[in-house]
């Protein structure tokens, strides 16, 4: 799968399995290379892509968050290139030490907690942790010259984004407000999955995702018990998308903001 430029020293691979993509930022001193695909046999697809594209040696690993089709090609990218830095949000490094897979695992070894200026020789990207949505340990990756963010799964163009049993739905509209906030009406949004995106389309995203936090915050606070939450709301999504979703945002929710379910 060829890498596409899609700004200055900015490309993306867009891969079928699983529609996810890697994205390269390439500074004076070498290339970023932005998730890592999810296996050894894919990430050995992703390196000889990188090898025909010609940009520069690899010289950092980003992890974006925990999930397997965004970190299990760390370690073939550490065989291809040797012991290559991988960054990442410290609650990221520990889901991924939690519930990876021990024996396909490479961990990110250097970490931060809220943001990240890395300085690739001739230009600067900032790495910001927004807060918690698709998992705990979500960051996004601002290129500034040239007004590129990559937002990993906290957007998702290719599909409605996904609600697991490790994500935070009552907290992913304020994590979006920190994205929009990195944004401007010119910028290129690069999502974990699918097409990239414009401002547009990412706040309409936040929208439908502080709809469906909103709907479960109303539900719980009228009483509607857990097993009849999807039933019973009105979303902007369908319905069979939103289990886990409410699941975990009635978890998330403090008791002051739950009524007893309904008889």
């Amino acid at each position: 799968m060829p890498f596409t430029d899609v700004a200055d020293r900015v490309w993306v691979a867009r891969y079928p399995q699983w529609d996810v993509n890697v994205t390269l930022v390439g500074g004076s001193d070498g290339l970023l290379v932005v998730d890592t695909h999810g296996s050894d046999a894919h990430a050995r697809e992703v390196v000889d892509d990188v090898r025909r594209l010609g940009a520069g040696e690899v010289t950092g690993i980003i992890n974006t968050h925990w999930h397997f089709d965004h970190s299990y090609g760390n370690r073939t990218f550490r065989t291809a290139y040797g012991e290559l830095p991988i960054i990442a949000h410290e609650t990221a490094a520990e889901e991924l030490a939690r519930w990876g897979d021990a024996d396909v695992v490479v961990l990110p070894d250097r970490t931060f907690s809220s943001a990240l200026a890395l300085d690739l020789g001739d230009r600067m990207v900032e790495l910001v942790h927004p807060g918690k949505g698709h998992t705990g340990g979500d960051l996004v990756l601002r290129v500034p010259d040239v007004d590129v963010l990559l937002a990993g799964d906290l957007v998702e163009e290719s599909a409605t984004p996904s609600f697991g049993d490790d994500s935070w739905p009552m907290d992913w509209p304020l994590s979006l407000d920190v994205v929009l906030a990195l944004t401007t009406s010119a910028s290129l949004v690069v999502p974990g999955h699918g097409a990239p995106v414009d401002r547009d389309f990412v706040e309409e995203q936040r929208n439908q995702i502080g709809i469906i936090a909103e709907t479960i915050r109303d539900l719980a606070g009228r009483g509607v018990p857990l097993d009849q939450a999807v039933e019973t709301g009105e979303w902007p999504w369908p319905r069979e998308r939103l289990g886990e979703a409410v699941r975990r945002g009635y978890e998330q929710l403090p008791r002051s903001q739950k009524r007893l379910p309904l008889i």
